[in-house]
């Protein structure tokens, strides 16, 4: 589960990676839209001025009146607070003492609670910070003394109604209990009313506020960055997922259901020509990429113990996928290692060996074919070592190009018997035989090679390849019943070949190990003694290679395999 996990987290930092273009230009987008949207909003300041409300027991028992709101909770009362604080015509009279609308008044008050105090905040919002700290002040004194005058005019009323009761009092009961009493609340209810206090007073008043409440352009502005981060990471995904092309060497193995055979780096030495490689003397493959390929024999020999590959069939979906360079080092890798190899180019509509290797484009197989020349005849001499081994000669790789001109009906010829009987000589001829072809999404010529060859690798190119054109290609294979050994992922980049370890296999291969069945499929263990090293000296001449049978016993020598 772990494994999966850590396969799904680098899946995903990869498509991050891959789609950083968009996430970044969702990114800036949107943050520079909310930015923009923000500074062309109008400046909002507000001021805030609090109330503070208190219970008045005492005004109401002296008023005749026992505390009906005391036996309300904290929260009623402070909801009933607010309330009255937005009723009535304050609003208008705040209007009209600053000179504006009232329903400029009421659409800039805001009145809220503070936790379960009896603060009441009361906060004004305007375009300018002076008129928001004269509304909100305004609006709380004229509340606050509108309260203050209906508390004076109960106090008034009580001490009328108390005074009309001693009046109704004769003498005696006057100077008794029930008059004394009568008079005491007279006096109080006098004081309370000259007093002229209320139940709420001002606790703070507001003051002109020195930055905008509003826009909030900076957390408007992190928050626009926050929503296109999310709004570009959604729409890589989905683009992802919409995506036909194939992005993972895993990928091409589970739609051919077939071994992984090697992964090749996207790398510019591999398409250079010999021609430049001369004047740079560049000979040699880099390390790295040389290693691919070594680590594609070794799994090629893995994968087939059992099984003897003298011909072997290059192919791809499409142009592009590198289909040629793979078959060109392939055979070069195999020569390397002492085998007898002629790379054959069997793709007459668009050939491209010959400017590769710095050969003579013709003639070639297209005269073979028609019988104009002999398979030897139309054979070139490639060097393959950029300097002699121990003093003997370099190896070398035979190569049968294209031809020119190009005849006009490639998929006959391709079709025809003399294409047959050209296999069969190459096969007892050559210890392996590596074709190159046209793609097979594209043109049909290859189609009759795939029975004749003994094994078939389909070369798929990351990033490149579709989904349904590789299902597709699979399906002719499938239908054709090809001997399909594996797919070889191309120009993948050296960033995502961390997981496949070429540096024991292709040690193992140049020393001549192979692994056993028991081995990893990376090649990089268990292998046996060097059964599959070539077994004879490899001859690197046109004479030398008619020349297989020993002259001294007349037996034939075992070819040697990939």
């Amino acid at each position: 589960m772990e494994t999966g996990q850590n396969v799904s987290l680098e899946r995903a930092i990869d498509i991050v990676r891959r789609r950083a273009g968009w996430i970044a230009l969702c990114l800036v987008v949107v943050a520079g839209a909310a930015y923009g949207f923000s500074k062309q909003q109008t400046k909002k300041y507000t001021a805030t001025a609090t109330l503070v409300f208190s219970n008045n027991d005492l005004g109401q028992q002296i008023a005749g009146l026992s505390g009906a709101g005391s036996n309300e909770s904290q929260q009623t009362q402070q909801s009933t607070n607010v309330k009255l604080i937005q009723l009535g015509d304050v609003a208008a009279k705040t209007a009209h003492r600053l000179g504006i609308s009232s329903g400029q008044v009421s659409g800039s008050l805001s009145v809220s609670a503070q936790g379960e105090s009896n603060l009441i905040d009361v906060s004004a919002t305007a375009s300018s910070p002076v008129l928001a700290e004269e509304i909100a002040n305004t609006y709380t004194r004229q509340f606050v003394a509108e309260q203050q005058s209906r508390n004076h005019a109960y106090y008034v009323s009580a001490l009328k109604l108390v005074k009309k009761q001693l009046a109704s009092l004769s003498p005696k009961d006057r100077a008794g209990a029930a008059g004394v009493n009568l008079q005491s609340r007279a006096q109080s209810l006098g004081v309370l009313a000259e007093l002229r206090e209320g139940n709420v007073r001002i606790a703070q008043t507001a003051s002109a506020p020195s930055g905008p409440s509003s826009p909030k352009v900076k957390r408007n502005t992190v928050f626009g960055g926050v929503l296109g981060l999310l709004l570009g990471l959604a729409i890589a995904f989905l683009l992802e997922r919409l995506d036909r092309r194939i992005r993972e060497p895993d990928e091409l193995q589970a739609i051919y259901g077939v071994p992984l055979l090697g992964v090749v780096p996207e790398s510019a030495a591999l398409s250079w020509p010999a021609k430049a490689r001369k004047k740079t003397r560049r000979e040699a493959l880099p390390q790295r990429e040389e290693e691919a390929f070594q680590l594609i024999r070794a799994h090629l020999r893995y994968f087939n113990i059992d099984r003897e590959l003298r011909t072997l069939l290059v192919v791809s979906a499409a142009p592009g996928d590198g289909k040629t360079t793979i078959a060109r080092h392939l055979a070069s890798a195999a020569a390397r290692m002492g085998s007898v190899v002629l790379l054959l180019e069997a793709d007459l509509r668009s050939p491209a060996l010959a400017e590769q290797l710095d050969l003579q484009p013709g003639p070639g197989l297209s005269d073979v074919l028609i019988g104009e020349l002999s398979l030897w005849s139309a054979t070139q001499l490639v060097d393959v070592d950029s300097e002699p081994v121990d003093g003997a000669a370099g190896r070398s790789l035979d190569v049968l190009a294209a031809g020119v001109p190009l005849p006009p009906n490639p998929a006959r010829l391709i079709e025809s018997h003399a294409m047959g009987a050209v296999l069969e000589e190459a096969r007892s001829t050559y210890d392996l035989v590596v074709i190159d072809t046209p793609p097979l999404a594209a043109f049909s010529d290859a189609v009759p090679l795939l029975r004749k060859a003994d094994g078939v690798i389909v070369v798929g190119r990351g990033g490149r390849n579709r989904r349904d054109v590789a299902e597709r290609l699979h399906e002719t294979l499938t239908g054709i019943r090809a001997p399909l050994l594996g797919v070889v992922a191309n120009g993948f980049r050296a960033r995502r070949l961390h997981s496949y370890d070429y540096t024991h296999a292709s040690a193992d291969a140049a020393a001549g190990r192979t692994p056993t069945a028991g081995a990893s499929v990376d090649g990089a263990s268990s292998y046996d003694e060097p059964l599959l090293a070539a077994s004879v000296p490899a001859p690197h001449s046109h004479e030398a290679t008619r020349s297989r049978d020993d002259s001294s016993t007349g037996e034939a020598v075992e070819p040697s395999q990939i």
